[in-house]
């Protein structure tokens, strides 16, 4: 095994939540003013923050599966740490060199830390600690997580009014430093390589075995649909909330404090939202029963489509401020709902591929939505682009109908 030490070896679930802690960190310290960042010292027009987006969703879409494969048949705990690596790296990029072309860069190399720790990183818990035990773990993760946000704000915050760059290259430290204690700590003890290591042959029958499992479970796909739904309407809300808000409202002035401190309140408040809807569920709901979930997810969508109308329409500071912590809350909601819900129908040889499978599906959406929400924003207006990444959410309903109806093999 690659990086073998005489350190001891963590207990899987602690570790799980730490890692997820530290990773929540260092993206809130990037991602609470990366905007503002692209937006007023970048200088980047409505196209341009898409594209930038779809650089790193394009990147995820081509290396997706060969990555998910690669943790099916070497290593979850390998590609786990190289994500890391490669995201932190990806980060220093992009907040060290503030022009249009370096972010395009930067953007390929997070894309290829993000296909390594997705799949992989779900699949690697599920195997140290077993399906039943894990699906509560991811809601406990997503938990500590919007905990660790909601601290990290205040880090991110006061780095951002020093230097907007220097709080994103700080988070991309963090990480960093975070691959490197997990290549001394982090275990593998559940995992059993699909075959020989550095085998094409095996490569090759992992990938045709996720295929056969998405082609023969029906629900699968509906799943994997469903992601690329969600992928196409993320995008333009992702990229073009933050111009909406600066370009659309006057924020209220704050005292002596820069404008920067709004984006830190407004990203605090969303997250005791997500915290406490996602501990009713966690307590609430069988997430080893896919219809529960399926009927979750629903509900979680309608409020979704709802709550960005209403960001994108209302008139007065108040009501956007309303509408973007709701679909920040649901969002959140829904994230760890999909991971539990396609770990039900997926076995332990091929898990970390068909989870790439969804995660290059929404990928996939996002290459498709962004440019063309992006256009939309120029042609336009931020506020009708963003509200028509909103109506691109509606086929989801019915997808998850269908999958309300699955054939008795699925279930």
């Amino acid at each position: 095994m690659l990086f073998k030490t005489r350190f001891p070896r963590a207990d899987a679930y602690k570790l799980y939540l730490f890692m997820t802690a530290v990773q929540a960190v260092a993206l809130t310290a990037v991602f609470t003013i990366n905007m503002v960042y692209q937006v007023q010292q970048v200088g980047l027009n409505a196209l341009q923050l898409v594209l930038v987006g779809t650089t790193l969703e394009l990147t995820a879409f081509l290396m997706e599966i060969p990555t998910g494969v690669v943790a099916d048949v070497y290593s979850r705990r390998l590609s786990v740490i190289v994500g890391f690596l490669l995201l932190g790296i990806g980060f220093i990029v992009e907040g060290g060199l503030p022009i249009f072309e370096a972010l395009l860069v930067a953007q390929v190399i997070m894309g290829l830390g993000y296909t390594f720790l997705s799949g992989a990183t779900s699949a690697w818990i599920v195997d140290e600690i077993g399906y039943e035990r894990a699906s509560g773990a991811f809601l406990r993760a997503s938990q500590v997580a919007q905990v660790a946000s909601f601290l990290a704000i205040g880090l991110s915050v006061a780095l951002a009014s020093y230097s907007l760059q220097l709080a994103i290259i700080t988070g991309g430290f963090i990480l960093l430093a975070l691959a490197a204690l997990l290549t001394l700590v982090m275990p593998e003890r559940g995992f059993k390589p699909a075959g020989e290591r550095e085998s094409w042959q095996t490569f090759r029958a992992t990938l045709r075995g996720g295929m056969r499992l998405v082609r023969a479970r029906q629900i699968l796909l509906l799943i994997i649909i469903a992601m690329l739904i969600h992928g196409a309407f993320s995008e333009g809300f992702d990229r073009l909330s933050t111009a909406h808000i600066l370009q659309n409202f006057a924020l209220p002035p704050l005292g002596s404090l820069n404008e920067i401190v709004w984006f830190g309140i407004i990203s605090a408040v969303s997250m005791p939202l997500t915290l406490g809807v996602t501990e009713v569920i966690r307590r609430r709901l069988d997430l080893t029963n896919g219809r529960t979930v399926a009927l979750t997810l629903t509900a979680v969508y309608l409020v979704m489509i709802g709550s960005v109308l209403l960001f994108t329409l209302g008139e007065s500071f108040a009501l956007i401020l309303l509408g973007f912590w709701l679909t920040q809350a649901a969002r959140g909601v829904c994230n760890p709902l999909m991971d539990a819900w396609i770990n039900l129908y997926v076995e332990s040889d091929v898990r970390a591929t068909v989870l790439s499978f969804g995660g290059q599906a929404d990928a996939f959406g996002q290459i498709a939505g962004g440019p063309v929400v992006g256009a939309i924003g120029l042609w336009r207006s931020v506020r009708v682009a963003i509200a028509c990444s909103a109506l691109m959410l509606l086929p989801i309903l019915l997808v998850f109908r269908r999958t309300l109806r699955p054939p008795p093999s699925d279930e």
